[in-house]
């Protein structure tokens, strides 16, 4: 089934021309379960891997047999998503209450190498913003299922660019990590449906005169995320402008737009439902919904970076709603969190260097 965003409440761009030059496109990936091929583009799919070449591992130093089974990560997801409309069954809880954390695969000292989980395959003929290294059109997308890597304790990510013309017999079957450091690091096989969407850039990065006139424009349009150029700490009631908002995490944003557009519900704002789409994609531009903007620039040669690919908790929520596909109106099992995967707090970007994909991508988080 095809995936397909309802058209956004106004046309942005046409109100203000300006945001020509902050304009771009995106592809949705709307990932649902499912069982893609090698041969097909997917999330947590078999990949277009040669036999005859190595898969990769992890050699990091970190905890690897303590957390949670991949199997058991599956076996609780299989579960609920049987259990959709229903309650679980007896049996169906004594399983799920002998699934948990623990040290399941103690003979894996931290030093040992581990395989790297398939996250992700994504074929040029399917995904229109999909850009890499002249004459690749496969991209793979690996990582190590253990916040514990670099200075900020992150997720490992590899990407792998193939021409998927050169691939003769591909490796079966493939290899993967037995123990995950989380749950939300397993992503649920999924195919996709690629739809290609218009982004304008986030508020806080457009010109200030640009801002203001967005920001002043009508009050369906503010929301907490305006800049705070100009406010007045003792007179902020005098000001256009409230100061911005802070979240602890994704999931309060969400409740908050959500409840906002309850108190309102022919509101709609710039940045939830008029510039930036949420849910897993390719392109389109970066939210700092939860921080200050921060430059992604090469650490090679100082270009900037804008996302690859995006990996986020929700498909459409709170102040996103409006995002929400027309088939998926209704609800239904894993409709608005098909992946299962939350990374940082709720948010993942993958950045490469548009002057040269060879040079090592950058990640940040939301």
């Amino acid at each position: 089934m095809t995936r397909t965003t309802p058209p956004r409440p106004l046309d942005v761009g046409a109100v203000f021309p300006a945001l020509a030059a902050h304009r771009r496109t995106a592809t949705r990936l709307h990932p649902r379960p499912g069982t893609p091929t090698a041969r097909e583009s997917s999330v947590a799919g078999p990949l277009l891997w040669p036999a005859d070449e190595p898969w990769p591992v992890c050699t990091a130093t970190h905890t690897k047999g303590r957390g949670h089974l991949l199997s058991e990560v599956r076996l609780k997801r299989r579960i609920h998503a049987e259990a959709q409309g229903r309650d679980l069954t007896e049996e169906e809880l004594r399983v799920l209450r002998g699934i948990g954390r623990g040290n399941h695969a103690p003979d894996l000292g931290k030093d040992a190498p581990v395989p790297m989980l398939a996250v992700a395959q994504l074929y040029a003929r399917d995904i229109p913003d999909l850009t890499g290294p002249e004459g690749h059109d496969l991209l793979q997308v690996l990582w190590c299922p253990f916040e514990a890597h670099g200075a900020g304790s992150t997720i490992d990510v590899m990407l792998t660019w193939r021409r998927s013309a050169d691939v003769g017999t591909v490796l079966d079957p493939q290899p993967e990590p037995r123990v995950a450091g989380r749950d939300e690091c397993v992503p649920t096989m999924c195919v996709v449906h690629p739809e290609q969407v218009v982004e304008y850039e986030y508020l806080g990065l457009l010109e200030e005169g640009l801002q203001e006139e967005i920001c002043s424009w009508r009050g369906g349009l503010l929301d907490d995320e305006e800049p705070d150029e100009g406010w007045d700490e003792e007179g902020g009631e005098e000001q256009d402008a409230p100061p911005p908002a802070s979240y602890a995490t994704y999931e309060d944003y969400e409740a908050a737009m959500a409840a906002a557009l309850e108190d309102e519900p022919e509101s709609f704002t710039y940045m939830g439902d008029l510039s930036i789409a949420p849910g897993w994609k390719v392109g389109g531009f970066a939210s700092w919904h939860l921080t200050d903007p921060a430059r992604v620039d090469c650490e090679v040669c100082d270009t900037p970076m804008p996302p690859l690919l995006t990996v986020d908790m929700w498909e459409g929520g709170g102040a996103s709603r409006s995002w929400r596909p027309l088939e998926d109106r209704d609800g239904g099992p894993r409709a608005h969190d098909p992946v299962g995967v939350h990374l940082g707090r709720g948010l993942m970007r993958v950045h490469t260097c548009p002057a040269d994909p060879s040079h090592p991508h950058r990640l940040s988080f939301q």
